[in-house]
């Protein structure tokens, strides 16, 4: 039973990474300004929700993923100017920049839990926030970090939309496999942490590694997310780093079901275009927004993927248990 469950997750899993690269398909099947909007926005946004994904993996909710955006942007962003186009040490500065600055403050914050891990994991969104603007030698400071050079694939640049569609959604198909690949390979000590820290540590797992692990592995997927938003955007600002941005990010995992990577693939998917709807309505627009998490919250409390998930498992096992007996009949 363990492994059909531990098969079925996978399988979710995968079915996530087949919908983003589904978002590949836009920029080819369509000319429309939106549409390619609405496809890079969706490929950040779930890139951007991975990094909360993964801590929730370990029991843990982070409000850093902002930061870690902000440093993997910034340091793409930098780089680029300084003459380094190339995508593949771009998508490697940005992911390696703040993982190193997460593994000293992994082993500060990593201690605490509940509450006092939330507000520090915040607080440092403020305190970078406050970094930024008083460095603008190094990061423009409130101006920002104008005309990013875009990065180069294959020799060539991402200079046109749709080329541009394909380099974000690359880079969430990379975060993507990334996550799934640590996320299974560390399933049974992640698991076990998040359901019972003191049994699993009497069981020989190690709490403080594989949160450290995962805190930082979590800062590596953010920053590429934040590569991805400077990249499309050209430009590397503080405001899209703000620290309540991190508020749809965690919006877009519980909406969608924070048990599969499906379930963040859908939330984001679901909740970044119905707010592009909702934005036509002008000042209802966050009246709407909120009354459609508050449905989706009281209709399915384990999120979307996950709800649907359940239902389907009862809905199997229950098969079985009609069709046992008439088994034992026959055989009888």
């Amino acid at each position: 039973m363990k492994m059909t469950y531990r098969r079925r997750d996978f399988m979710l899993d995968i079915s996530g990474v087949i919908v983003l690269l589904l978002l590949l398909i836009v920029p080819f099947a369509s000319t429309d300004p939106f549409m390619y909007s609405l496809a890079g926005q969706s490929a950040i946004g779930v890139c951007a929700a991975l990094g909360i994904y993964i801590m929730l993996r370990l029991g843990l909710l982070s409000f850093s993923a902002p930061s870690f955006m902000a440093l993997g942007g910034y340091a793409a962003a930098i780089a680029a100017n300084a003459g380094t186009t190339n995508l593949v040490l771009l998508m490697l500065i940005s992911a390696i920049v703040p993982a190193l600055v997460a593994l000293p403050l992994g082993a500060l914050v990593l201690r605490l839990k509940g509450v006092y891990f939330i507000f520090i994991t915040f607080v440092f969104n403020e305190i970078l926030q406050i970094v930024i603007f008083q460095t603008p030698t190094l990061t423009g400071g409130a101006n920002g970090i104008t005309g990013v050079p875009p990065a180069l694939l294959f020799g060539m640049g991402a200079t046109s939309p749709a080329t541009v569609v394909v380099v974000t959604v690359a880079i969430c198909i990379v975060s993507a496999l990334f996550t799934l690949g640590m996320t299974h390979v560390l399933r049974p000590e992640f698991s076990s942490i998040e359901e019972n820290e003191t049994l699993a540590e009497s069981l020989g797992v190690a709490p403080w590694k594989y949160r450290t692990i995962g805190f930082v592995t979590s800062a590596a997927v953010s920053g590429l997310a934040g590569f991805a938003l400077v990249n499309m955007l050209s430009t590397a600002h503080p405001s899209s780093f703000t620290t309540w941005s991190v508020n749809s990010y965690i919006a877009y995992v519980f909406v969608g079901g924070r048990g599969s990577l499906l379930g963040v693939v859908v939330g984001s998917l679901l909740l970044i275009t119905m707010n592009d709807v909702f934005s036509s309505y002008a000042q209802l627009s966050s009246g709407l927004f909120g009354l459609l998490l508050v449905i989706v919250m009281m209709i399915a409390p384990g999120g979307i993927v996950g709800t649907l998930t359940n239902v389907f498992d009862k809905m199997r096992v229950r098969h079985r248990g009609v069709l046992q007996p008439r088994i034992e009949d026959r055989r009888a």
